[in-house]
């Protein structure tokens, strides 16, 4: 089964109807069909962040994705760890030269771990570090 990272670009895309990329999520979605999907904590994190002002209504969705999700089928949310945080940390540190968030660099190093080469995102960042960031693509 086709394994997929779900970046938090599609998440708020999923959720915020008044986002440019909202239709593209949602056409994206239909068309993979069924597919493993991976993400992590960090990425709940940030997405549970990105929502915490943006009213109650949009809060409760990101807070309803971010419990839920662990509960779907072929679905796998990777625990922050201290040697993860550790790892991504250096990461950030040796690509100073990027705008990669502590966030992106956890990612990635979970995508190169698992050897998983599409993410769902627009984020120009793994495109940049070689992967296949598919809301991007037309």
């Amino acid at each position: 089964m086709r394994r997929i990272f779900l970046d938090t670009s599609y998440l708020i895309a999923v959720i915020d109807r008044g986002s440019d990329l909202h239709q593209r999520a949602e056409e994206l979605s239909q068309e993979l069909g069924v597919f493993a999907a991976v993400t992590s904590e960090m990425v709940l994190t940030e997405l549970l962040n990105y929502f915490c002002e943006r009213g109650s209504y949009l809060r409760h969705i990101a807070a309803t994705i971010a419990t839920g999700l662990p509960a779907k089928p072929n679905t796998e949310i990777v625990p922050q760890t201290p040697e993860q945080f550790r790892q991504a940390l250096e990461l950030y540190q040796k690509r100073m030269d990027k705008g990669y968030s502590l966030t992106d660099c956890a990612s990635m190093l979970i995508m190169e771990e698992r050897k998983i080469k599409d993410v769902l995102t627009h984020d120009k960042h793994f495109t940049q570090a070689g992967f296949n960031a598919l809301l991007r693509s037309p």
